[in-house]
């Protein structure tokens, strides 16, 4: 029987856009985290000429700070306080907000929101994410829509440090993700509960929600609520 494999494709619909041909190029979930990850964000703002240092077309507040290879689209809404350091891409219609964090190879798409006192590390925000308060993502995936509680938290270390790794959710087995650092995968249309914890390698798919003070590890099937 032929094994079937994970696509990005099963999480996120993708769109037309910086996203989709490399998003749409590979079955392996994993190389579009980590080193992968730089190497296309690197390339992606070359295209926009930024190598070494930012390139705002919106307003960046005196007190915001913004750092390194960073693209910045317009309208996009950027609050006192914020720390943005690249190499880094924000869509049109964005919002980041006061104190937010941004360090590391991030991609954030067209009208997302990263919030107050949020920190964003290495990771990729499809059009429409929002993590809007107190929350912290590192080395994630987050598809279009989706919307994190306040306080939650995308786990990206286990406590050993060791590989991470996640339940195939074809095979149902603990299958090596390859990455030291990894998060989670989450669908199209998840949601989160206000303070919930979502552990390393945690795969989520559409349309899936964590409730409030829930601790979540392994991987929600489609439509389910846990």
């Amino acid at each position: 029987m032929e094994m079937k494999s994970i696509n990005l494709t099963d999480f996120i619909s993708l769109s037309e856009g910086p996203t989709a041909a490399h998003f749409a190029g590979s079955n392996n979930l994993f190389s579009y985290l980590g080193p992968s990850l730089n190497t296309w964000l690197t390339a992606l703002l070359a295209q926009m000429n930024v190598t070494a240092d930012p390139l705002c077309n919106s307003f960046v507040p005196a007190s915001a700070t913004v750092l390194g290879p960073v693209f910045i689209e317009e309208n996009v809404s950027i609050e006192p306080g914020a720390y943005i350091k690249g190499p880094c891409y924000i869509g049109a219609g964005t919002e980041i907000r006061h104190t937010a964090y941004i360090r590391g190879q991030t991609y954030i798409g067209k009208n997302c929101v990263v919030g107050h006192a949020t920190e964003v590390k290495s990771s990729v925000f499809f059009d429409g994410a929002k993590a809007g308060h107190f929350a912290y993502v590192g080395d994630s995936i987050l598809g279009q829509n989706v919307n994190l509680g306040a306080g939650t938290k995308l786990a990206n270390l286990s406590l050993k440090g060791t590989e991470v790794f996640y339940l195939d959710p074809h095979t149902k087995k603990k299958t090596s993700s390859g990455l030291r650092k990894f998060g989670g995968i989450l669908g199209d249309n998840v949601q989160t509960g206000c303070n919930s914890v979502i552990s390393p390698g945690s795969l989520l798919l559409p349309n899936t929600a964590i409730y409030p003070c829930a601790h979540f590890r392994g991987t929600l099937s489609e439509g389910v609520f846990r």
